[in-house]
């Protein structure tokens, strides 16, 4: 059995991964056949629409998989399929139910969020895009279900294919569409970014047919169990519906966090710039901070969700069986880990963010673009420490408190975007988004230390010197961008970004792992694994 869940683990990380890393790549061909326009109308559509398939899909095949696993264990596989059946009966209503939310309402959203009649896009554009979005509010939503169905049972394959398909088709549905309608037959930037982001349904539909077929393929085994259920167990729907959104809730908070923040964006962003007088950079700005940007920096942040999948269980057992001590070095270790790994590479985005903007998306408008993903970076490390601290709530058993520190950045960003953007221009909604992201973590972060009587101390010690090792590594980074551009034009040409992106990446990465390594901080944040034992014994061994 230990096999099986082991390989079930590896196909789902591996799927995910796979997902997000062709999710962040194929922006770059899109942004050169659309470009900052297109950028920012994609945006306006796929704001909303990502808030309304969080609401109706973040946590469900989790809290799926969960409740029918559980009652499988016990024999009841009756009440697995009644969640199964009443969850697919539920996800369809809410799914038509946010199809005609987004599809009726997407008229009044464009009005609000256009606010200039000489804005690039115009209404009837970002219309346009939102109705063609919609579309796929109509089945991701069950087929969400049907995925965490699956993966109670134990068979992890068909989530795994069926999200990596879908991810494929659409992102080829979004760059061929894009390519036929911009290069081959002249079309309009609004017509293409309407066939991609109808790409979503196109996706979805394919990954149902896979689906489809795995259950066609063991809907009898699934059956014949039914008949051996124990049936002493009787459980209204109503109760296995709390049980559910019990479970869903939480990852519903953490999955839309995000979206919130960027929907304060779409509401008060353009009015803001035009009111300040910056209408003219307003389009850049927005598709640089919200969809080019913010692919950049999700790299860092993936690292802080993918370790917060793997806490909770372990942070639950050692909460449940009262192993104080070990809990507490639970919760250092992943705090430290987000920490070692994400300040180095937000500081390390910061001093090469021209580079890192130009390589992937061009050297227009760079000094722009350029320093609004400078000033950005540091904010993937409080959206990595918002991820995980509240996993660790979840954790602790406190996952109820992440509605209200969330609320409180949610307001904080509100408050401020519109003032602060009126006086920095873009990097005012940046400001507004770091001070709003700050406010949730530190509420999270004073909700561990009260609830456990948990202390910083020891993270706090080793966070010192990983601000000094990264600032010895912007150092170096900037010091080789200095003498390198002696004979490489990294500020004119793409292709010349692109090489000193590489040897900054280099050079600064090891300048950190030297001096991590040889101050043995490497040692006490990763624990001693085995990974540095197996060095060191080569490297004793080569002497």
């Amino acid at each position: 059995m230990s096999n099986k869940i082991l390989r079930g683990t590896l196909l789902l990380t591996g799927a995910a991964f796979l997902s997000k890393f062709l999710g962040m790549i194929y922006v770059i061909p899109f942004n050169e056949l659309v470009g900052d326009k297109g950028g920012a109308l994609y945006y306006y559509a796929y704001n909303p629409y990502t808030i309304l398939i969080s609401i109706s899909t973040v946590g469900i095949p989790l809290a799926v998989s969960k409740i029918v696993s559980k009652y499988n264990s016990l024999g009841h596989y009756d009440i697995g399929m009644r969640v199964f059946k009443a969850s697919m009966t539920l996800m369809l209503i809410t799914g038509v139910l946010a199809f005609l939310t987004l599809y009726f309402s997407s008229e009044w959203l464009a009005g609000k969020f256009i606010y200039s009649d000489n804005h690039d896009n115009e209404i009837e554009d970002v219309k346009k895009v939102m109705q063609m979005v919609s579309f796929a509010l109509l089945i991701i939503p069950g087929m969400s279900v049907a995925r965490g169905f699956f993966q109670g049972n134990h068979s992890m394959e068909p989530t795994a294919i069926s999200q990596v398909v879908e991810q494929i088709v659409r992102i080829a549905f979004v760059l061929i569409s894009a390519f036929i309608i911009v290069k081959v037959y002249n079309g309009s930037i609004v017509l293409a970014v309407s066939f991609a982001t109808f790409a979503a349904f196109v996706g979805a539909l394919i990954s149902c047919v896979i689906l489809w077929y795995f259950w066609r393929k063991r809907r009898e085994e699934f059956r014949q169990n039914v008949p051996q259920s124990k049936r002493e167990l009787h459980i209204s729907t109503k109760e296995l519906f709390y049980e559910l959104f019990s479970y869903a809730g939480p990852f519903v908070l953490v999955g839309i966090a995000i979206p919130l923040y960027q929907t304060v964006d779409s509401f008060t962003f353009n009015r803001a710039m035009v009111i300040g007088g910056f209408e003219n950079i307003a389009v850049t700005s927005l598709a640089t901070i919200n969809l080019y940007g913010h692919k950049l920096i999700s790299i860092p942040v993936t690292i802080a969700t993918g370790l917060s999948l793997t806490i909770v269980p372990a942070l639950t057992e050692s909460f449940i069986k009262q192993k104080r001590k070990k809990l507490v070095q639970e919760i250092n270790q992943s705090l430290q880990i987000v920490l070692f790994l994400v300040v180095p590479a937000v500081v390390g985005l910061s001093a090469l963010a021209y580079e890192a903007y130009g390589s992937l998306f061009g050297m227009k408008n760079i000094e722009l673009t350029g320093s609004l993903m400078a000033w950005y970076a540091p904010v993937a490390l409080l959206f990595a420490l918002f991820t995980v601290t509240a996993a660790i709530l979840q954790g602790i058993n406190e996952q109820r408190f992440a509605l209200v520190s969330l609320t409180a950045g949610f307001l904080t960003k509100a408050l401020l975007n519109s003032f602060l953007i009126h006086q920095y221009a873009g990097k005012g909604s940046i400001f507004a988004t770091g001070l709003a992201v700050t406010v949730a973590v530190c509420l999270n972060l004073w909700k561990i230390k009260r609830s456990i009587l948990f202390s910083y101390k020891q993270t706090l010690k080793r966070l010192l010197f990983m601000i000094i090792f990264s600032l010895i590594m912007w150092g170096a980074i900037i010091l080789s961008k200095f003498i390198f551009g002696q004979f490489i034009p990294y500020e004119e040409s793409r292709m010349a970004a692109v090489v000193m992106l590489m040897i900054g990446i280099f050079i600064g990465g090891f300048v950190y792992l030297f001096l991590a390594y040889k101050s043995t901080l490497l040692d006490y944040v990763l624990g001693g694994t085995n990974i540095l034992d197996r060095f060191r014994r080569k490297k004793r061994a080569s002497r």
